[in-house]
Order: C-alpha cells, then sequence, then structure tokens
C-alpha cells in the first residue's frame, strides 16, 4: 500500500464496497466474472485520481465514491474487450477473462460494466460529468480502433502513437480528474489545470508501460514482456529504434513486427537498448510527470495535492 492510497483509505474501502455491490446481477456468469476481474487488483490508479482530486479540492460530499467506481468500471470494460483484441491470455499474473471463460461472455461482461457506469452516472444526476465521460468512452474507443488499424504497421510515426495513448490511456485519466473538479464545484480554470494534469500523468503512465514491455519482468509485471511485438503493436521504444538503428536492425524490427514475431525478442531488446529507445521513452514520461506536478500546483495546498504530485513520481520509477 503507497501513501497516496493510504490517505483516502477510508474513501477507498467505500469504492470496493460499491464495486462489490454495482456487480450484482441476476446472471451468475456476470458477477463471476466481473468479480474475477475487479478483484484482481491492480493500481487502481484511476478511482485514487478521483479520490484524491476531490478532496484536494475540498470536497465534502459522497458522490466522489461512487464516480471512482464509475471510472473503475469503465476502466475495467476496456480491459475485458482489450484482452480479447489482443488475444492475451496474462493479466495482473492471471489468465485473463477471455483465456478462462472465452471471448463471447468477456465482451458482454465488458458491455454489462459499461452499461452498469451509465446507470452509476444517472444516479449522481450531473449532466457535466455525465457529458465529460459520455465523451470519454467515445474517445477511447477511437483509440482502440486507431489502435487496431496501427498494427503491425511499422510506418506508425511518433506523433500518431502519441494520439493512440492519449485516447486509450490519457483520456480516462484526465476525465477521472476533470469530473472530481466538477463535483468540487471547481471554477473553469482550475478545471481546466485538472483535465491537464490528468492528461500528462496519463501520457506518463503509459509511456513507462511501453518502456516496461521490453525491459520489465514478466512476474513483476503481470504480463508476459514482449507482448507488445507479439501482438504487432508500434509502441515508442520500438518508433525511435526504427529511426536511429541501421538499416540491418531496423529492417529485422520491422520483420519482427509486421509478423507478430518474438522469437528474436532479445535480439530486439538489445537493439531498443543501444540505439536509446528505452531511455528516450523514459525521459518523455518524465518529461510529462514533470509538467503534471507542475500544474497541480495550482490545487489548495494539502497533504492530497502532495499525494498526487507523489503518484506522478511513481508513475515514472515504477517496475510494474
Amino acid at each position: 500500500m503507497f501513501a497516496f492510497h493510504t490517505i483516502v483509505q477510508d474513501d477507498f474501502d467505500a469504492v470496493n464496497r460499491l464495486i462489490i455491490d454495482e456487480l450484482h446481477s441476476d446472471v451468475g456468469l456476470v458477477e463471476n466474472i466481473g468479480h474475477y476481474i475487479v478483484e484482481a487488483g491492480g493500481k487502481r490508479l484511476r478511482p485514487l485520481l478521483v479520490l484524491l482530486t476531490a478532496r484536494s479540492l475540498h470536497y465534502g460530499g459522497s458522490d466522489h465514491v461512487s464516480l471512482a467506481s464509475i471510472i473503475e468500471f469503465i476502466h475495467t470494460a476496456t480491459l475485458l474487450h482489450d484482452d480479447v483484441v489482443d488475444v492475451s491470455s496474462l493479466r495482473r499474473g492471471r489468465p485473463t477473462a477471455n483465456a478462462k471463460w472465452g471471448n463471447a461472455p468477456s465482451v458482454l461482461v465488458g458491455d454489462f460494466l459499461y452499461s452498469r457506469a451509465f446507470q452509476m452516472m444517472v444516479a449522481i444526476g450531473n449532466m457535466d460529468v455525465m457529458a465529460i465521460l459520455s465523451d470519454t468512452t467515445n474517445v477511447i474507443s477511437e483509440g482502440e480502433v486507431q489502435q487496431l488499424v496501427n498494427a503491425r504497421n511499422p510506418e506508425v510515426t511518433e506523433d500518431n502513437y502519441l494520439t493512440v495513448i492519449h485516447k486509450k490511456t490519457a483520456a480516462l485519466f484526465e476525465a477521472a480528474c476533470e469530473t472530481a473538479a466538477v463535483l468540487a464545484g471547481a471554477d473553469a480554470p482550475l478545471r481546466q489545470t485538472a483535465r491537464q494534469y490528468g492528461y500528462h500523468l496519463g501520457l506518463a503512465f503509459q509511456l513507462v508501460d511501453d518502456a516496461l514491455d521490453y525491459e520489465g519482468d514478466s512476474e513483476a509485471l503481470g504480463k508476459n514482456v514482449g507482448d507488445d511485438l507479439a501482438e504487432g503493436k508500434p509502441t515508442l521504444p520500438l518508433i525511435h529504434a526504427m529511426r536511429h538503428a541501421g538499416q540491418a536492425d531496423s529492417d529485422l524490427i520491422k520483420l519482427a513486427l509486421e509478423n507478430g514475431d518474438i522469437a528474436k525478442l532479445q535480439q530486439i531488446v538489445g537493439i531498443v537498448q543501444a540505439c536509446g529507445g528505452l531511455d528516450y521513452t523514459h525521459k518523455l514520461a518524465a518529461d510529462h510527470a514533470q509538467k503534471a506536478k507542475d500544474l497541480v500546483l495550482a490545487f489548495p495546498e494539502s497533504e492530497y495535492r502532495t499525494s498526487l504530485m507523489e503518484l506522478a513520481d511513481f508513475s515514472v520509477k515504477r517496475s510494474f
């Protein structure tokens, strides 16, 4: 448990109880799969952002607990769908839901979680929150499709890649922070500051994730190292390496990416490291984390604001 979790432990406990309550369904398979993926744990950064942002802006109500649960349901739904699209077999150190129950149940339970999230949004009754989250789910879907289009394409540019990770990952970070600011009654400039904090934190987080796929440990990560290459995903470490490696090494990476071939993973990791692909990715992540820290200084000084800054540091210093 990290300090930035501990500071909102009571809120977090309330979120976990609400998640379990809202997973109720008359269809047993819905509950089984929902509980399986939610209880797998994970870092729970997105609901954490809701709780910390709301508290840092002096929110005194209880809807932030519902909002944090909604954000986690949306995130969990995307994981269920992602794992089907990517044909993933391992997440958070356990078999994925699609590996355990099959693709069709995973997709349909993902749909259930999306719809339950929107039911909970209606219960909050804030049109700004609903507008932000409905737009966000649309943006995430666009990002998923764009990532699919980019798969096995070695010509994807850095700008295109950054657009995808903004839509797939940072958009929900943005929404978590901005909707929490809405609940707290923040004015428009402070809402935008909260959103920008989420944007930069989300990019930093995903950049590190993509670097870890070429330097992490499978047990620590809870997924297979090299999954991105196996799925043909042109992430920044590879994009940078293909741009700076010699012709033979660049062609090797391109061929592996086009075929989703990890037979030469260790050789490719060596090329990525030698070309500075991992260093470049970590440097960009650190730049975004620093921007996030600078932005959050606009919040009132408190232990919650300090935790938001610590969260930015964690996003780039973690090994899992």
